[in-house]
């Protein structure tokens, strides 16, 4: 991203690429120093260390403090701060101790690059450059158990960092070291901080993959490591607080975050820190702009945490992609043979690919140019996986990783224990096919601790009270593999006690082996039967053996160290037992029935006297085809008992009748039945004629089901059904049109409706008396005519209807009636014109007196009711006139008066 203030843009320092040119850019951000104290707005960053130099005068140390303040290249003399105030502070008051010690600047650092790699777009413009501006000075400090603060503040940061909440332009820095003192005895003040070392920062480019080394050396050897932390605030606006002398006391508060950002994840959760070797990797932020990154590295010496120093720099993210080739540091399958493979760098310049999956033995195999394989190894072992790439711009890159196989890693464990008074034992059993289990992590999963976690193969844990954990294990073996597995653990205010039955029957006779299961404890069974108490062998183990004489209550107590459960088990004893079949009994040939067997046994055993095939239980399924005997063996232990049941079977009774059928309205039909039984009857009856015999007429007025049912007496006593539904075919709707008039050689088009074929009669004049519509043509040999349609449907069914046609022996001629008498009596109500050969009627009108209009039409048959606009019109003359056309074409017009009479 390209920010148009001079003062502000962005500067680059580029390292040499990488062999994966998985690169990084670093921008930090800028202090601006006047001979007045003014912002820094071109601050990128800085650090303190500390080297023992020597012993003091008296009961002193000797320190060099060296404070590296990192700038923007453009920064100008005015905006570099020519000293820094130092506050010395006790580590366990936080009390100055000392006055503040003035640091000239000492020294200047100038890194720049110019040139950059092809594999790069968008690269910075010109060169990368910043200043590291040193300010060193040596203190002697009197010898202090609780060790020593070293602080120095400077306000304040850029604008619109892009992990800061808020205005970042009004929030400081502190740069913050500790001298130890005295720990759990032994004296550490002779120490040496680590130094960070000073490489080449790297470019960053946006939703990229990167690699920046923040490691850093000790010249004491100690064990260092490393983890994100909180970016610190420190002064403030004001003309004093822009460079605070002395700085604040500590502690110091960390920096607001925003969005999802944390001192902890500064670049999201893409980008992860090493612990052992200082390397920040990952996935940048996909937003471009600074971000503030802070890395504690944590100094050990035999295990004993002695000091924190603190680095922190604005990270810049910028506008840019690599085309280039990433793997993941090292790939590892536990759980079989086939990888999935792609290159983690997102890049979309990249037009080629080249893997080598590291099988030089199976070179048809080894080798795709897939951009995200799939592979499956031949064989268990460690692999070469290496990636080729090539651009569209000609940049070329390769990365390699480890491929580790080793499948057959499964985890697992055991719990042992049930009661949270008792510590509950966690046993791993994970199965590891190579290599050895090395290492675990369990997680017992209690609320009410923190410290519920264990790294020993197999541990103990005492829960505070019932509840149920989820209790999970992450292990690893020496190959590699790591995998976690997940149990949820059921904690108990008592021992874990499961009876496989709590009340059970037995003859006097037997004896019986009583049943539990127990996780942990010690058991102890007693007798609440004072004659069966000595009828009882191992009476302190999960399954005693018992052989009552009568009915006997056996308590059980389980006991893990003061935890106790009880429960009870009941034996009911018998002297003997009795079985009974059942009755004798009629059934229907090819039923299947249960057989019901009455007794307190415990086991049956069933035979027949045709070899059917029972099962043994006490009620069991059985299908008899003839006359059957039923054989039961009834056991309780020792005791038995036997009986037997007797079936005659008889076969079905047989109602059959004649497939579904249909009739016209007004028909009748013979429903063809059959019957083998000894009685039948045929339901419903309302319309049916001879309804007791097997073959009755049916004369339904609509579609009707018709159900034969029959009996018998020769042993089945089930009625047999069957059904004949009749379906009703409504009558026809016929229409064979309004009777009508015409006058001698004037075409009549007739109409018929509601049949699927037609029939009409007589035949006088029409074109074709089998269509629905045929052409009558009439002479003046015939007054008046009636035609009679038949019409048929798909089944047959038939209806008639009639029309009369008129015949005048004039001329085409509209004739208006002289009066009407609209009283609404059904006669005369309607005046209309009468159309005799006319066609087609232009119009006809009526008009009152006055020339009003109060009635016209143009359709044929419409007439007039005597009303104009809602009100009757009174008794009177009115005029009509009406014009129409002949059959022939000829027009016809007429006009005169009519009278109303009410």
């Amino acid at each position: 991203m390209k920010q148009s203030n001079s003062l502000t843009r962005a500067f680059y320092l580029v390292k040499s690429l990488l062999p994966s040119k998985l690169l990084a850019l670093v921008l930090l951000c800028v202090c601006i120093f006047s001979s007045k104290t003014v912002l820094a707005n071109h601050l990128k960053g800085g650090w303190i260390q500390y080297e023992y130099v020597s012993p003091g005068s008296s009961n002193s140390s000797i320190y060099r403090i060296t404070v590296k303040q990192y700038l923007d290249c453009s920064s100008t003399g005015l905006q570099r701060d020519p000293r820094v105030y130092l506050g010395i502070f006790d580590a366990q008051s936080n009390v100055q101790v000392i006055q503040t010690v003035v640091i000239q600047l000492t020294s200047s650092d100038n890194p720049n690059k110019t040139s950059f790699d092809a594999c790069l777009s968008n690269p910075p413009i010109g060169k990368v450059c910043y200043f590291i501006d040193n300010y060193v000075t040596q203190v002697e400090l009197p010898n202090n158990p609780n060790g020593y603060v070293l602080s120095v503040q400077r306000c304040c940061r850029i604008a619109g960092i892009a992990n800061v909440s808020g205005n970042s332009s009004s929030i400081g820095v502190t740069y913050t070291n500790t001298i130890p003192g005295t720990i759990a005895g032994t004296d550490y003040s002779k120490n040496s901080s680590p130094a960070f070392a000073q490489k080449d920062t790297a470019i960053v480019c946006y939703n990229s993959p990167f690699v920046f080394d923040f490691s850093a050396t000790d010249i004491d050897n100690d064990s260092l490591a490393y983890e994100f932390c909180d970016g610190l605030t420190g002064g403030n606006t004001s003309q004093a607080g822009t460079q605070p002398n002395p700085p604040s006391n500590p502690p110091y508060i960390g920096v607001p975050y925003g969005g999802s950002f944390s001192g902890g994840s500064p670049l999201g959760s893409k980008v992860n820190i090493s612990p052992i070797t200082g390397i920040i990797s990952g996935i940048a932020p996909s937003g471009v702009g600074d971000y503030i990154l802070a890395v504690w590295v944590l100094e050990y010496r035999a295990g004993v945490l002695i000091g924190k120093t603190r680095k922190e720099i604005h990270l810049t993210v910028a506008d840019c992609s690599i085309s280039a080739a990433s793997l993941k540091p090292s790939y590892i399958t536990c759980d079989g043979f086939t990888m999935n493979f792609q290159n983690e760098s997102l890049n979309s310049t990249v037009s080629g690919y080249a893997w080598d999956f590291g099988e030089t033995k199976f070179p048809a195999t080894n080798f795709s140019s897939n951009p995200t394989p799939s592979h499956t190894y031949q064989d268990t072992g460690v692999y070469q996986l290496k990636l080729t790439v090539t651009s569209t711009g000609g940049c070329k890159d390769s990365a390699t990783a480890q491929v580790r196989v080793f499948p057959g890693f499964t985890p697992d464990f055991s719990v042992s224990g049930s009661c949270f008074s008792n510590p509950f034992l966690f046993t791993d059993k994970t199965q590891t096919q190579y290599g050895i289990v090395d290492s675990w992590r369990w997680n017992f999963g209690d609320p009410l601790s923190l410290a519920d976690t264990a790294r020993s193969k197999d541990s103990t844990w005492k829960f505070n009270g019932p509840q149920v954990v989820q209790v999970s294990l992450v292990v690893t073996n020496s190959k590699g593999c790591e995998s976690a597995i997940s149990k949820f653990i059921t904690i108990t205010d008592k021992p874990s006690l499961s009876l496989a039955f709590k009340d059970t029957l037995i003859c006097s006779i037997d004896t019986l082996q009583l049943q539990s299961t127990i996780n942990t404890g010690t058991i102890k069974w007693t007798v609440d039967n004072v004659a069966n108490r000595l009828r009882i062998q191992k009476d302190t183990t999960a399954t005693p053996i018992v052989y009552p004489t009568d009915s006997t209550r056996y308590f059980v107590s389980v006991n893990d160290n003061g935890c106790i459960t009880q429960d009870t088990v009941q034996v009911n004893v018998l002297p003997f037992i009795n079985v009974r079949a059942g009755l004798d009994s009629n059934i229907c040939q090819t039923d299947t029935f249960r057989l019901h067997t009455i007794s307190h046994a415990l086991s049956y055993s069933w035979t027949s006297s045709t070899g059917e095939s029972i099962a043994n239980t006490k009620y069991p399924l059985v299908r008899p085809l003839v006359n059957t005997h039923y054989y039961v063996t009834a056991n309780l232990g020792k005791c038995q008992a036997r009986d037997s049941v007797f079936y005659r079977v008889a076969p079905y009774p047989i109602a059959a009748v004649a497939p579904d059928t249909t009739i016209c309205y007004g028909n009748r039909i013979s429903l063809q039945g059959f019957v083998v039984g000894s009685s039948f009857k045929w339901t419903p009856t309302a319309s049916l004629l001879n309804a007791n015999l097997v073959q009755p007429i049916a004369g339904p007025s609509k579609t009707t089901s018709y159900i034969l049912t029959a009996n018998d007496t020769l042993g089945c006593p089930k009625p047999v059904s069957d059904t004949i539904t009749v379906t009703v075919i409504q009558p026809l709707k016929v229409f064979a049109g309004n009777d009508t008039s015409i006058v001698a050689s004037q075409p009549l088009q007739l109409n018929a409706s509601g049949g699927t074929s037609y029939l009409w009669t007589p035949a006088t004049g029409l074109s074709d008396p089998t269509i629905a519509n045929p052409i009558a043509i009439l002479d003046k040999s015939v007054d008046s005519i009636t035609y009679t349609v038949t019409a048929y449907d798909v089944n047959g069914c038939f209806a008639k209807d009639a029309v009369k046609v008129k015949l005048f022996q004039s001329d085409p001629d509209i004739l208006v009636p002289s009066a009407f008498t609209p009283n609404a009596d059904g006669k005369n109500d309607l005046l209309k014109p009468i159309l005799i050969g006319i066609n087609k009627l232009h119009y006809f009108s009526i008009f009152n007196r006055w020339g009003q209009q109060v009635f016209t039409t143009t359709e044929i048959a419409k007439g007039w009711d005597g009303v104009y606009n809602g009100e009757k019109q009174p008794s009177g003359t009115y005029v009509y006139s009406t014009e129409g056309v002949d059959f022939l074409g000829k027009t016809i017009a007429k006009k005169g008066t009519i009278v109303i009479i009410r």
